[in-house]
């Protein structure tokens, strides 16, 4: 039971520690196909302890959301990487506690509260970006129930380490049309959720063109650091569901002995990265769309999760 307490906590562990390495290196590999230099992969890490050493300015006509919303977005991420596989392959102590659902409930309570929070500071960017992305929030959680309800319907349950069990382990479930078709629509929800929509620019810093980055706008110091770390860790255990509960369960510890685990770490690492540089291809292939196809973009991920469930229903 001890041993499966500290496993949880050095998932979280990792999670903290390597966010900002996973956005660096994704910013590195995105200049570097650009051709450009880029910043170095360590960057995200002097920023925040730049910012965590900055005085927090806070607009005198922001109310107590904004000040509490940094911490709620920090503390989002940290609780589904307790629920999640993010080291193991078997169940740990908290991994009961919650399932996919009440993860993903969880990291839009951390969205929602930075979009109230950008509409708090009476600043006029910030609430046309608020707005954009509760739009792009609208249109992915149709598809993000659409993948649950399949997910569940196929493994009889929502806990994400059954689910891994019943879709990964057997090889013959790895190529069903219903997982790839899920895969598939799961990925689109990254590009979504991460800002990384082949419409945003999360590297942009032109306010008229902002939707994730607006939100944190009049953040700075403490807060803007807390915001950044939440938003790196939340895009960190949206990777981990992704690849270790239903695309692979590879690099993950089998046996329930710290040094297992502790191999795990550089191989789920090494996973990650090799993920990041497919990432970095397709939103550097994929043109800039205009703001009125983000409707058709999560609309094709949305009947490509309806087309997985009508596939498992006329395959079971």
């Amino acid at each position: 039971m001890s041993e499966r307490i500290l496993f949880n906590l050095l998932q979280v562990v990792v999670v903290m520690a390597f966010a900002p390495l996973v956005s660096g290196v994704l910013a590195r590999l995105k200049e570097m196909v650009q051709s450009k230099r880029g910043p170095s992969i360590f960057q995200p890490y002097r920023d925040l302890w730049k910012l965590f050493h900055k005085d927090e300015i806070v607009s005198e006509d922001s109310s107590w959301i904004f000040r509490f919303t940094p911490y709620v977005v920090f503390v989002a991420p940290i609780f589904v990487a307790l629920l999640i596989p993010v080291l193991t392959s078997y169940p740990l102590f908290f991994a009961f506690m919650g399932d996919m659902l009440g993860g993903g409930f969880v990291l839009a309570l951390g969205g929602f509260f930075a979009t109230l929070a950008a509409v708090d500071t009476a600043n006029p960017y910030g609430p046309i970006g608020a707005s954009r992305t509760r739009m792009v929030g609208f249109l992915a959680e149709p598809v993000f129930m659409i993948v649950f309800f399949t997910v569940s319907f196929v493994a009889g349950s929502t806990i994400p380490y059954i689910v891994q069990q019943k879709w990964v382990t057997p090889l013959a479930n790895f190529f069903a049309p219903s997982h790839v078709l899920l895969v598939l629509a799961f990925l689109m929800l990254i590009l979504a959720e991460g800002g990384r929509i082949p419409v945003d620019n999360p590297t942009g810093h032109f306010e008229l063109a902002m939707i994730d980055e607006s939100k944190s706008l009049e953040y700075s110091g403490r807060g803007f650091a807390l915001m950044k770390w939440g938003g790196q860790m939340k895009f960190f255990v949206l990777l981990c569901i992704f690849l270790n509960v239903l695309v692979t369960p590879w690099g993950l510890a089998g046996e329930q002995h710290l040094g297992a685990v502790l191999l795990a770490i550089p191989l789920v690492l090494l996973k990650l990265f090799c993920f990041v540089l497919v990432l970095v291809l397709i939103e550097s292939s994929l043109a800039k769309l205009r703001l009125f196809r983000i409707a058709e973009f999560l609309g094709a991920a949305f009947v490509t999760s309806v087309a997985a469930l009508i596939a498992q229903v006329f395959v079971a």
